[in-house]
């Protein structure tokens, strides 16, 4: 038996010869898992198809798996699979997690939220063991039962081969930074991208197929490369990279495949505005190159229409820009004193929240015509320009409504504690970095997703028709607070490509990105031993906080961040394109061996779905 397939966990896990799914000792098996399509496949089987991807096939287990013996003898780990001190040090650092197969960013995807099954230590103290000690039980959840580490597309062709001959339902995974489940399924197989870590700059990039006339500068990235390894790498060679705004996002994963935006879409575009060429696995297995030039409804399917469904991208090629310096400004609230008698410690007053909204939505259109994008929360707004498009006094004189308010609030600040260090309390600067690189580095020091929480997430995207008139502006704010009071948090993404159109039509993600200024998201978040119920309403909570939002504009949300049960997907994330996406799934997908929840094509009776709810 290749040794690749022998963990170094077997005092934890019970393995068959056939290495069959996996099941803890010390739990007895849920219905959802009592029959699973694994028991059906011969140990003979296995091995060959093991033999087949050059014994890269592992089992999948919990990330948390190794505490639930209660070991942190780091001489039980051989370097690939973390000890429990190394996982309950790293449980809420998005890198480390990306560096562990069985590790999601959100960790209810790692657990069964229909069943209960699950194996998750206590994100508010990692430390604790109790959440996987008994009597509580450390279970699978949905965890894919096996994984392939990928290497190359005769990986990807031999996982479709599998699939078609057990009925193993399949799953792409590359870091993990996936917020709607769409990487994991109990009882499946994974395509693991993550270690396709090739990386390559061309000045004159020429897309195969296509002449010399199309030559741009492209950077080739490989699937498992992460936004913080390719703004590195551009900083190296003197570029601009439109990318994502957390450091473990997959470049040339679902966050491109959906769109991808950055605080530079603005004026530089969505990432599927910049992609150049894919290098894919279709479900057909054919090892495909689309482009412009070939397999051009592919191309536009991949731009837009959704990771996990149209095949395996290995690697991408994006359009690189010159380097440019950015003016930055930056405003921050302090936190309101009342706050320890709501139970919302950290947030501003409301009123001040509620006037620097006002602000940012009162001067929302010009800002976006003249490409300011950034990002903001009730606490913060940040907002950047490229150097390019104006000086740094022109831009003062833009942000002057913003910049003022800082000043008063940091006025009245001082007035209440004149005792207070210069360097505390509200701030509000007007600075320059050179780089998108340098800027990046920055904010990533001091702002990361939510890591190792489990998370209800809902979006919509805000159209320019909401700032047309002072009555629509008001009412925008009105909904945003109501929304913000309702969730433990909300963002603003001022990140929707209002002034790089797409009229040609080549990108299939919802028009309503292109006509929109703002991606709002908010979130409301769980322990680890909430209940069913108490899940559900979370998920019910984001979509009641949202809901003034709906109503007021189209239907319009952002696929990567949406709602989880959000109503009308179809139109709300691919718009008039659904149509057209759906005939290239079946071109390409004729059996449907890649579904994915809410994604094109996708068949909800499906029991790899069997840890969605249902009633929300």
């Amino acid at each position: 038996m290749p040794s690749t397939l022998i963990h170094e966990i077997l005092s934890f896990l019970s393995l068959s010869a056939a290495l069959g799914p996996i099941s803890v000792v010390a739990s007895t098996s849920s219905t959802a898992y009592s029959q699973t399509p694994w028991s059906t496949v011969s140990s003979s089987l296995l091995h060959t198809f093991n033999t087949t991807v050059d014994g890269r096939l592992s089992q999948g287990f919990p990330f948390a798996a190794p505490c639930a013996m209660m070991s942190n003898d780091s001489s039980n780990s051989t370097g690939t699979t973390p000890t429990c001190d190394q996982i309950q040090a790293g449980y809420l650092d998005e890198e480390f997690r990306t560096n562990n197969f069985g590790a999601y960013t959100n960790p209810q995807w790692e657990t069964c939220q229909t069943t209960g099954d699950q194996c998750l230590l206590d994100w508010r103290d990692p430390k604790s063991l109790a959440p996987v000690l008994p009597p509580n039980q450390c279970k699978p959840g949905s965890v894919p039962s096996y994984f392939i580490d990928v290497e190359s597309e005769k990986d990807v062709q031999a996982a479709y081969d599998f699939s078609r001959r057990t009925e193993i339902p399949l799953v792409i995974k590359n870091t993990g930074h996936d917020y709607v489940g769409r990487s994991s399924a109990p009882n499946s197989l994974a395509l693991w991208t993550h270690n396709l870590r090739n990386i390559s700059y061309s000045p004159e990039f020429i897309p195969e197929g296509c002449t010399k006339d199309e030559a741009k500068p492209g950077v080739t990235l490989g699937a498992g490369v992460q936004w913080f390894e390719a703004y590195a790498f551009a900083e190296a060679n003197n570029i601009t990279l439109v990318g994502g705004s957390d450091r473990s996002v997959g470049a040339s994963g679902g966050w491109l495949q959906g769109g991808g935006h950055s605080m530079l879409s603005n004026t530089m575009g969505l990432g599927v505005d910049r992609v150049l060429q894919f290098k894919v696995v279709t479900p057909d297995g054919q090892y495909r190159i689309a482009n412009e030039c070939q397999n051009e409804d592919l191309f536009f399917a991949l731009r837009g229409g959704g990771g996990g469904t149209f095949g395996v991208v290995l690697e991408s090629t994006t359009l690189a820009s010159p380097q440019t310096s950015l003016h930055v400004v930056v405003l921050t609230l302090p936190p309101n004193t009342e706050n320890s008698k709501t139970g919302k410690a950290g947030k501003p007053h409301p009123s001040q929240t509620k006037q620097m909204w006002s602000i940012m939505i009162q001067n929302g259109l010009r800002w976006a015509q003249e490409g300011w994008g950034g990002v903001a929360s009730s606490s913060a707004v940040i907002y950047i320009i490229p150097g390019h498009l104006m000086s740094k006094e022109d831009a003062a004189r833009s942000m002057e409504p913003l910049i003022e308010l800082g000043k008063g609030v940091r006025k009245d600040w001082e007035a209440a504690n004149p005792n207070a260090n210069s360097t505390t309390g509200p701030q509000v600067v007007l600075t320059d970095f050179p780089s998108w690189g340098t800027f990046f580095d920055w904010f990533a020091s001091e702002n990361v997703a939510s890591v190792g929480v489990n998370v209800a997430l809902a979006s919509r995207l805000i159209p320019k028709d909401n700032f047309s008139t002072s009555q629509k502006q008001i009412q925008l704010v009105d909904n945003l607070v109501n929304a913000n009071s309702m969730t433990d948090n909300l963002l603003f993404l001022i990140d929707a490509p209002s002034s790089y159109p797409d009229p040609n039509k080549t990108t299939s993600v919802t028009e309503t990105w292109r006509d929109s200024i703002y991606h709002v998201t908010m979130i409301s978040t769980w322990n680890w031993n909430s209940t069913m119920e108490e899940k559900k309403a979370k998920y019910r909570n984001v979509r009641n906080a949202i809901e003034g939002l709906r109503r007021d504009t189209p239907d319009g949300a952002y696929s990567n961040e949406a709602d989880v049960y959000e109503p009308n997907h179809e139109v709300s994330f691919w718009g008039a394109n659904y149509e057209r996406l759906l005939e290239i799934k079946n071109k390409y997908d004729p059996d449907h061996l890649l579904n994915c929840w809410h994604c094109v094509g996708w068949k909800q009776e499906l029991s790899q779905y069997s840890c969605y709810f249902r009633d929300i």
